[in-house]
This record gives C-alpha cells, sequence and structure tokens, in this order.
C-alpha cells in the first residue's frame, strides 16, 4: 500500500516515527531544515535500536537494513517526492502547520496522504491550506513512538472514508492499536489529559500540595504510571501550554486556561526535561527524580 513514507521534522517525535516506519520495512524520508538535527536525530535511532537490541526485540542485522532505509533531506519538497505518505511532525504551531501542508500540497504526489502528528491543531483547518482536504488526516502517535501502541487517528470535517481505512491499516500493520475520533480541540488523548495536568499544577500553584506528593497521590491512588507533573516536564511544558491555549480558545472553557505558573515557566524556559529543569531538575545521564530547587522546601 505505502513503500515510501516521507517525515516532516526530525525532533522527539520526528525521529520515533521515521524509527517505527524503517523498523517496520518502509523507506523513510526524514525531513529538516537543520543539519545537525538530522544528525542528531540519527543517532537517537541508532542509540534507541540498540537498546531494542540488548531486549532482545531487533537483532543486529534488523538495526542495519533500519538504518540503511532512512534517508535523510533538508529539502522538503525533494523528501515529498515519490511519497505515498507524508507525516508532519514539526513544532505545535498552527502558522507552521499551514505553511508545511501549503508547500506539501504542492510537492507531493496527488494521490500522497497528507498526515499530521498534531495533537491538538485542528486537521480541518490544517487541509484548509491544501488543494486535497479528503486526503488529510490526523495520526497522532504518543512519546515514545516505538513504544506506545496507540495511534489517535483523526478524521478532518472532509476526510475520505477510503483514508481513514488506508491509515487505520498501516497502524495495525506497525503494530499500532487505532482509534479515530473526530476534529475537535484536544481531540481526546489532550482533552481528558491536559485538563488534568493543568489541574495538577494549579493546585501546586495554590499551595495545595508540593511536586513530589501531587505525582505519588496520582500513581499510587490513581494507578497511573507518571504523576502528571512528571509527565508535563516529559511532554515538554511548552506543548502543554501551547494544546492548553488551543483548547481554551476552541471551547472557551475556564478549565482550559493555561495557569499562570505554567505561563512563567515556559516564558522563564524552563521546559522539563529537554531544557534539563521543570518541575524536576534532569542531570546528564541520572534517571534519578529530583525536585526542582525552585519547588523544593
Amino acid at each position: 500500500m505505502f513503500q515510501t513514507i516521507a517525515v516532516v521534522g526530525s525532533g522527539t517525535m520526528g525521529n520515533g516515527i521515521a524509527h517505527l516506519f524503517a523498523q517496520s520495512g518502509y523507506n523513510v524520508h526524514l525531513i529538516d531544515i537543520s543539519a545537525a538535527q538530522l544528525e542528531k536525530a540519527l543517532l537517537t535511532i541508532n542509540k534507541n535500536l540498540d537498546r531494542q537490541i540488548a531486549k532482545g526485540i531487533v537483532t543486529d542485522e534488523q538495526k542495519k537494513s533500519a538504518l540503511a532505509r532512512i534517508s535523510v533531506f533538508q529539502d522538503m519538497e525533494k523528501g515529498a517526492a515519490g511519497a505515498g505518505l507524508v507525516i508532519e511532525a514539526a513544532t505545535e504551531r498552527i502558522d507552521l502547520k499551514l505553511d508545511l501542508f501549503a508547500r506539501l500540497d504542492k510537492a507531493a504526489p496527488p494521490e500522497c496522504i497528507l498526515a499530521s502528528n498534531t495533537s491538538s491543531i485542528s486537521i480541518t483547518k490544517i487541509a484548509a491550506a491544501t488543494a486535497r482536504p479528503g486526503k488529510v488526516i490526523g495520526m497522532h502517535f504518543m512519546n515514545p513512538v516505538p513504544v506506545m501502541k496507540l495511534v489517535e487517528i483523526i478524521n478532518g470535517y472532509s476526510t475520505e472514508k477510503q483514508v481513514t481505512e488506508q491509515i487505520v491499516n498501516l497502524s495495525k500493520h506497525l503494530g499500532k492499536t487505532p482509534c479515530v475520533v473526530n476534529d475537535y480541540p484536544g481531540f481526546i488523548a489532550n482533552r481528558i489529559l491536559m485538563p488534568m495536568i493543568n489541574e495538577a499544577i494549579y493546585s501546586l500553584y495554590e499551595g495545595v500540595a508540593g511536586v513530589a506528593e501531587i505525582d505519588a497521590i496520582m500513581k499510587l491512588g490513581m494507578g497511573h504510571p507518571m504523576g502528571p507533573l512528571q509527565l508535563a516536564d516529559f511532554i515538554g511544558l511548552d506543548t502543554c501550554h501551547a494544546i492548553l491555549k488551543v483548547m481554551y480558545e476552541g471551547m472557551s472553557r475556564l478549565h482550559h486556561a493555561p495557569c499562570p505558573l505554567l505561563t512563567n515557566m515556559v516564558t522563564a524556559g524552563c521546559l522539563g526535561v529537554k531544557s534539563g529543569e521543570g518541575f524536576y531538575s534532569y542531570a546528564a545521564g541520572s534517571k534519578e527524580l529530583v525536585v526542582s530547587r525552585r519547588f523544593s522546601s
């Protein structure tokens, strides 16, 4: 059904998506304007494949084959040419996505499906930037992509039924569990998750409890594998902030308004794991969870 998959954006989600498809036997065109980012992405994929070897998930030969299937491009038009499916995994900014999809619409073959890994932005709005709205769909992977089973598939207003069926079948072929939802702010995953994270931040902001206590209560009392504040750090506080803003603008519900503490942290550049500090501090090479000095007593 698909032979070549183009992935736009080589950050955490993009390199995870490229890893998954290459490991599953597809040729992958990994696209990013930054040569340094592409090099970093390949190193990350290599390291993650080594982890899979150590766990007995893949062999050394399978790793070599997967890496050989990945080609990198700084020119998006060249990278999208010949692809049967393009998955956009760029920063969660509507202006950027609209520009990318307008360009992809001209660069990709007419029959190519254009998918977005967006976690909150309207697929209908993204599709309107193209001349093929029926072939635009959301394909929201969870992080880390090679590990997490869920793919949230989002139908835009004009997405063709056949396109949805193709993406559902593709997701199953990748070993994922596809769940189809409709195009409303936050879809399902973030519509439910983000208000919980926001409320956890409000609880810290209002002095109800500390970082460790909030996370421990949700882990031990609710059976969550990770507390909401640690999870926010893992997702990226800037990403959480952006998603909440999209939901607040789309539904005007007060509990979707980002907590002022979250806004301040993002403004200050404390974005979680990727910046080295959020609600916790992250020392290079250490897995120990240490509450940030800003919140420790």
